[in-house]
């Protein structure tokens, strides 16, 4: 298949990207040692969410329970009262994954779609009083606002013809080196408390765990599978070429927006190397730091850098690993980057 990789090194100062059950950064155990990590999940909802406030008429996506009132809403501005709305909402729900029996406001599990979707089924329950068939009109092609649909996927547990495979791939993100999170001991002075009072002291105290890190990140994206009938193979070449380009400069400047506000960490990446093959599948670079990366004499980064080109001047020599293109950023500017991989776009 014809796919794309990004391979991305990003320094990440005190932070706590992601969080577990017990507020803790995540961390993940890979060669001998524990590693900071963000989730793909965490970061791909980072992009999803850049790519909807720069192009919202191309990544229009909404994932969620509570799609009855902008059901009801469609279905009125195409001339059903309230209730025939309402009514016609819910069971346009129901027949996509189940109308919840305690709250008929939201639906059972969480569901990908676009306005444009959402138009679609309303129009097609106008016209036809039915909702099982207003649902097979999601199946047939995806609309022009819903490319973070083609790219993410969709999985509708209770239908399978409404799940579509998302074209694009990410691993979870860690560190190159060990890591251990730390506890930040804070204070928070409460202003309106006299100095010579007899409670004098902090109005509240407090811990939070951080860490620091410089992240191996890595995505792909299947450029066969996003030019197909089901994805968006009805688009022309250029809307393609911009998607691909929307996706890769997401996922490259894309940041986690936990603690934005007290432990602002917002970096842009080191080092970017793209990948272009035209068949095989994506290849991770991540065995260059099975062995934790550490130097007293050059930057982790630029150690880093060294063992992740070193691997992957290995893989090729061993393997036979070919490619369409490799740019490297900062060897070449991001924007020469997304020029030379929209020309590989078909």
């Amino acid at each position: 298949m014809r796919h794309l990789e990004l391979h991305i090194l990003q320094s990440v100062p005190v932070a706590c990207l992601n969080r577990d059950d017990f507020g803790s950064p995540k961390t993940a155990f890979f060669g001998n040692v524990q590693r900071a990590r963000v989730s793909s999940q965490c970061w791909k909802r980072a992009i999803r969410e850049q790519m909807q406030e720069e192009a919202p008429d191309r990544f229009g996506g909404k994932r969620s329970r509570l799609i009855i009132d902008p059901l009801r809403k469609k279905l009125k501005e195409k001339g059903l009262s309230e209730e025939e709305a309402q009514q016609g909402a819910e069971k346009i729900g129901d027949a996509l994954c189940k109308l919840d029996s305690k709250d008929s406001s939201r639906v059972t599990t969480l569901f990908f779609a676009s306005p444009m979707e959402l138009d679609l089924l309303a129009s097609d329950y106008v016209q036809n009083k039915d909702a099982k068939k207003a649902k097979k009109a999601l199946s047939k092609k995806l609309p022009s606002d819903a490319a973070d649909i083609a790219l993410f996927g969709r999985m509708v547990a209770s239908d399978h013809s409404l799940t579509l495979e998302g074209a694009a791939m990410f691993s979870h993100a860690i560190s190159t080196h060990r890591v251990s999170n730390e506890i930040d001991f804070f204070s928070a002075v409460d202003d309106l408390k006299q100095e010579d009072a007899e409670d004098a002291g902090a109005g509240m105290t407090g811990t939070l765990e951080f860490n620091s890190a410089t992240y191996y990140r890595f995505a792909a994206l299947n450029l066969d599978m996003l030019a197909d009938e089901a994805h968006l193979g009805t688009l022309p070449l250029e809307d393609r070429q911009e998607v691909v380009r929307m996706f890769v400069r997401s996922t490259v400047t894309a940041m986690p927006s936990a603690r934005h506000n007290s432990m602002h960490a917002s970096t842009f990446p080191s080092f970017v190397l793209c990948v272009v093959r035209d068949k095989g599948h994506p290849i991770q670079l991540v065995n260059a730091f099975i062995e934790p990366v550490w130097s007293s004499q050059k930057s982790i980064v630029q150690v880093s850098r060294e063992k992740l080109e070193e691997e992957y001047k290995q893989l090729k020599e061993t393997w036979g690993v070919s490619a369409l293109l490799e740019c490297i950023v900062p060897d070449k500017t991001f924007d020469q980057l997304l020029h030379e991989v929209s020309t590989h776009v078909r």
